[in-house]
């Protein structure tokens, strides 16, 4: 029986001496009762436990020991924790240090209770000193300013422990030091974050070369005997980990590659693979770096890691609690604009489509790339221009921003990045940071939106990561910790744009440092298709990106004129000649909860083509808060039968909303059997559509309805479920 159809209805022996004996509802449905805490584990001495009823982090804390000794997944009661690891590992003016953990387990497949009292610290570790609880940290301020999302909090609920390790007396350092490793919990969703800091308390400067801040051995995937070139072995699926120390990527796989690494396990000695190959120690640390050097008193801190355990192996509910996560741990995802991306840049066709922005709806205008938009122009003259023309979108209740460049482009002067020998830069040239051109160029980032009062950052190519072997002094001194000063720099510029409420598209993963947008992924040159081709590949893309992303996080792109060639066949205008394809694209997109960069001159030519807009525009923001909601995929668009996805919610009045879209030519009527189960709705519901009233439809045992729909041909039907 999946755990899905099981209902959440259970009796789990959690921890030991800690039983529920109750009905708990599934935290995709409603997560209010599973609130965060850090107890002793009853009957238990020295032993604690992180949990909130849906994960369970059991600490053993004695004697200057502090080490985890399990890791559960409580619905299911699946422990995927195997063997005991240093909590972390930091290297300190050029010696390692393991920061508390035990050693001598007998067999690292599995760990009985019995042996812990037999295991003991390494030589070079750090002794546990003490536990402090208090609540999870604002990691920076939020300045919102769009309440696209009713129900988000910042900075999360839940509870925030720090466990303090010190060198003990027999290590005899140089320069005195503490580590603290922090981990918060957070309510109503299965999420750890862990991090650590490094407080310098002697009265010399120290340099911390490296740090690994999350070491777990965890249970293999699978079992395989034979290692073959060629043929991955599968790193464990229990955990989902990715860092606010990501770049370089559209998802947070390709961007966390150098920070999170699944490793084989020297120690593992009894694992089933032959070669003892199974990449099952989870390790976070830089692959560079950090070599960072701390002055007396001062701290340093590592990245965050955010850790979500999942509950099932099927694919949507995976999603699900992926897509959660992070409207729990960066909920300004949630905010998502209307955008118009306007090719051109004089005062007079700006200020027109501010107005036609305004007239059909629209929440945002930018200035997009080829526009002839320079947001490195720090002229008065440009400044001042800039300024009225927000001033005047503001007064119409319209946000406006511009396109800028970093990557991918070469300065020149010794301002480049210069890579290693065996690698080059991700996009063939990216300028360094740390070089006087690039502490010029986020100057002038801060000082266009300071004098403008701009309400969005469309930056392309953003730091991808690339290493630089320059020494860039002060900032930079070079190879060994070129990575990370960068990426300390990029990400400092995205949180202060977050605190002044400054929109970002950013095609990477910096949505841990407060990026809104990336794309939802698609081929560029695919736009230049005929338009009948764009419609199956936006829904297409719309499918596919929305496994890893909420609906909100990914942009999606509609060519009003041309763009990558393909002539008249593939854009838009004329506006007025091609109303229905218009209107199939934005319903393509809207109806999914998805924005999309809507490029050209206009947003409109003719007063039927403003109607189409902004009746549709106004359909949209009628039934936003679910639109924008999770979605359920249903079938994937092929362009030769119905597709369709549902949007769920159970917080809203609106608890479910199914949309279908026709793409043929013809009228299709069928009855589908759709899901209801992230819905919330149970026995019976009603349903109302664009066509028909309301009227009852008949929930089965198994939260499956028989929903009937008529579809028109090229057209689209949607059904709103809701409470009785």
């Amino acid at each position: 029986m999946s755990l899905r159809s099981f209902g959440y209805w259970w009796l789990v022996l959690c921890l030991p001496g800690f039983v529920f004996a109750q009905a708990r509802s599934d935290w995709l449905i409603d997560g209010t009762s599973y609130t965060a805490s850090f107890k002793p584990v009853a009957g238990q001495s020295h032993r604690f436990a992180l949990s909130n009823g849906l994960v369970a982090r059991t600490f053993l804390l004695q004697n200057e020991v502090g080490a985890t000794i399990g890791l559960e997944e409580l619905p299911t009661s699946q422990n995927i924790f195997r063997a005991v690891r240093p909590e972390a590992k930091v290297t300190i003016d050029g010696v390692c240090y393991d920061v508390g953990g035990l050693t001598n387990q007998p067999n690292h497949a599995y760990l009985k209770d019995e042996w812990l009292k037999e295991m003991t610290p390494s030589k070079h570790a750090l002794a546990f000193v003490s536990a402090e609880v208090g609540e999870p940290l604002e990691r920076f301020a939020w300045g919102r300013k769009r309440h696209h999302a009713p129900h988000v909090k910042w900075p999360p609920e839940g509870v925030h422990v720090t466990l303090e390790f010190q060198p003990p007396a027999e290590l005899q350092v140089e320069n005195d030091f503490r580590v603290f490793v922090h981990y918060e919990l957070y309510d109503g969703v299965p999420v750890f974050c862990k991090w650590l800091t490094v407080e310098n308390r002697s009265d010399q400067t120290l340099t911390v070369d490296h740090f690994a801040s999350e070491i777990l051995a965890l249970v293999e995937h699978d079992s395989r005997v034979e290692s073959r070139a060629g043929v991955a072995l599968p790193k464990p699926q229990t955990l989902h980990v990715e860092t606010d120390f990501a770049f370089g990527g559209f998802t947070s796989e390709n961007a966390n590659r150098h920070v999170v690494h699944w490793k084989v396990d020297p120690e593992y000695s009894t694992q089933v693979n032959y070669r003892r190959e199974s990449p099952c120690l989870l390790v976070v640390e830089p692959t560079y770096g950090p070599a960072q050097k701390v002055s007396p008193g001062n701290t340093f801190e590592s990245c965050r890691a955010f850790e979500l355990v999942y509950d099932s192996t099927e694919r949507e509910r995976r999603s699900l609690a992926l897509r959660r996560m992070y409207r729990v741990i960066a909920p300004w995802v949630t905010e998502n604009p209307i955008m118009h991306h306007l090719t051109v840049s004089d005062p007079a066709t700006v200020e027109r489509a501010i107005k036609q922005a305004a007239e059909v709806g629209f929440e945002m205008v930018i200035l997009s790339f080829g526009s002839g938009f320079n947001i490195e122009d720090d002229s008065p003259e440009n400044l001042t221009r800039w300024k009225k023309i927000a001033e005047l979108a503001d007064q119409v209740g319209v946000e406006i921003g511009g396109y800028s460049l970093l990557s991918s482009r070469r300065i020149g002067g010794g301002n480049d990045i210069v890579s290693p020998p065996g690698q080059k830069p991700t996009h063939g040239h990216c300028p360094a940071l740390t070089s006087p051109w690039g502490q010029a160029y986020y100057k002038a980032l801060r000082e266009f939106y300071q004098a403008t009062g701009f309400d969005l950052l469309e930056h392309d190519g953003p730091y991808p990561g690339d290493v630089d072997v320059t020494e860039r002094l002060p900032w930079q001194a070079g190879e060994a910790d070129s990575r990370w000063v960068q990426g300390q720099i990029a990400n400092e510029f995205y949180r202060w744009c977050r605190e002044q409420g400054i929109y970002i598209n950013a095609p990477d993963y910096y949505f841990l440092n407060g990026t809104n947008k990336c794309g939802m992924g698609y081929r560029e040159v695919n736009w230049s298709l005929p338009r009948e081709m764009q419609l199956i590949h936006t829904r297409q893309n719309i499918f596919d990106g929305t496994w890893y992303k909420t609906p909100s996080m990914g942009w999606m792109f509609v060519p009003l004129t041309e763009y990558h060639g393909g002539g008249a066949a593939a854009t838009i205008e004329p506006l007025n000649e091609h109303l229905e394809h218009y209107r199939q694209m934005m319903e393509s997109n809207f109806a999914c909860g998805v924005q999309a960069c809507y490029r050209g001159p206009r947003l409109f030519d003719t007063e039927q083509t403003q109607n189409l807009v902004a009746d549709t525009v106004a359909w949209f923001k009628q039934h936003r808060d679910i639109l924008e909601s999770d979605v359920i995929h249903g079938r994937r668009p092929d362009g030769r039968q119905l597709d369709w996805m549902l949007h769920v919610n159970p917080q809203l009045d609106t608890q479910g909303m199914l949309l279908v879209y026709n793409p043929t030519n013809r009228k299709i009527v069928r009855n589908l059997k759709i899901d209801l189960y992230y819905t919330g709705l149970q026995g019976e519901c009603d349903m109302a559509s664009q066509s028909q009233g309301v009227s009852t439809l008949s929930i089965g045992d198994d939260h499956v309805a028989v929903v009937p729909v008529e579809v028109p041909p090229q057209g689209m039907q949607w059904i709103r479920f809701f409470k009785r």
